[in-house]
């Protein structure tokens, strides 16, 4: 039961993330709502955070909760017809095939990078 709710609640941020994305592409998105949007996207995929992942629970805590008020914050302050042309958008964009040949190539392509480097540590450190 839990598990299918964190996957509705994964796909329902999903879908809020794309509609921000194209929102804020938007020329008709307001300049104050586009670098909300770029904060939040900045913060989403930045190393810094308030609260140091490492810090059991409160770690992760700040990103659980300020990244979906920051995309509720865009939504809020979008325009009714940019949001209406947004979810027409994201809509169209998650319709789109899924290439899991090509996920499995990128997988692959990511572990033989670790490989190496790795294998670059083992040789620089002679263990």
């Amino acid at each position: 039961m839990a598990v299918a709710t964190l996957r509705k609640w994964a796909k329902g941020l999903r879908h809020q993330t794309m509609l921000v994305y194209f929102a804020a592409r938007d020329p008709r998105t307001p300049w104050f709502v586009r670098l909300i949007a770029l904060i939040v996207a900045a913060y989403a995929i930045s190393p810094i955070d308030l609260i140091p992942d490492f810090i059991p629970v409160l770690g992760y805590l700040d990103d659980l909760v300020l990244i979906p008020l920051g995309l509720a914050l865009v939504i809020r302050l979008t325009p009714p017809e940019v949001m209406r042309s947004a979810g027409e958008q994201a809509k169209a964009a998650s319709d789109l095939p899924v290439d899991r040949h090509m996920a499995v190539v990128i997988v692959m392509v990511w572990l033989i990078a670790l490989g190496g480097l790795g294998w670059w540590v083992v040789r620089r450190l002679h263990i």
